[in-house]
């Protein structure tokens, strides 16, 4: 194997065969003396003897097992749960459609209650698949602290229609709509730590659905707020 060389006096890089290694000798082009370097030994990585055939024991079976992520699994008996609930929480709502004159309290109290579930709901498939998922109680304490937040958007919105800030013109909803979803958003990051874009879709998921009760219950559209509305 040549061994390359490279002159210290002007610079010239050449190969050597390996038997001049150790020697002395004049640069072939500014006749400067040069030691030919030694020849260095080859660096060799040992395999760890239970590696050597490719993780596997004389009897082909695998000395080490990979790493597997657990998965979020949608169960028989959740799915169930799901659909029950929802199935509750709309016939609820149709009865408060007919037999409930003053609307507004019952919205509020839906917008509580139902903002801790809808936020786990929507964390289950909009999670991050690479990260460890919440559960148990952390999970419990994070969709709590996220729906109330959500609530309370809802109690930073009434506020708008009632004094005229909102009066149902499209144009407005192009200054408006994105602070509160900006601002939900940003409660759905700090409390999954999801990217912001999922984020958005976390809060929006739970402002579509509380929109669609207040549909179903019978309350007007979100501009017709006045003091005198149920």
């Amino acid at each position: 194997m040549p061994i390359s060389v490279v002159c210290p006096s002007c610079k010239a890089r050449f190969n050597v065969s390996e038997k001049f290694a150790g020697q002395k000798g004049p640069c072939p082009k500014c006749k400067a003396p040069i030691v030919i370097p030694a020849v260095q030994e080859e660096v060799k990585v040992h395999v760890p003897e239970q590696f050597q055939s490719g993780g596997k024991d004389s009897k082909g079976r695998a000395v080490s097992k990979p790493l597997l992520r657990e998965e979020t699994k949608v169960t028989a008996i959740g799915l169930v749960s799901v659909i029950g609930a929802s199935i509750m929480v709309l016939g609820v709502a149709v009865l408060v459609r007919f037999f409930v004159t003053d609307k507004l309290p019952v919205a509020a109290v839906g917008a509580v209650l139902l903002a801790a579930p809808l936020c786990i709901a929507a964390y289950s498939f909009l999670r991050n698949q690479e990260l460890e998922a919440y559960t148990g109680k952390s999970l419990y304490l994070r969709a709590a602290l996220c729906g109330l937040a959500y609530a309370l958007l809802w109690a930073a919105y009434y506020p708008l229609p009632l004094y005229g800030i909102i009066t149902g013109e499209p144009w407005q909803w192009v200054f408006v709509a994105p602070v509160f979803i900006g601002v939900g958003a940003g409660v759905a990051w700090a409390c999954f730590d999801l990217d912001f874009g999922s984020a958005a879709m976390h809060y929006c998921f739970y402002l579509m659905v509380t929109l669609a009760l207040r549909f179903v219950i019978g309350m007007p559209p979100l501009w017709e707020i006045t003091s005198t509305t149920p």
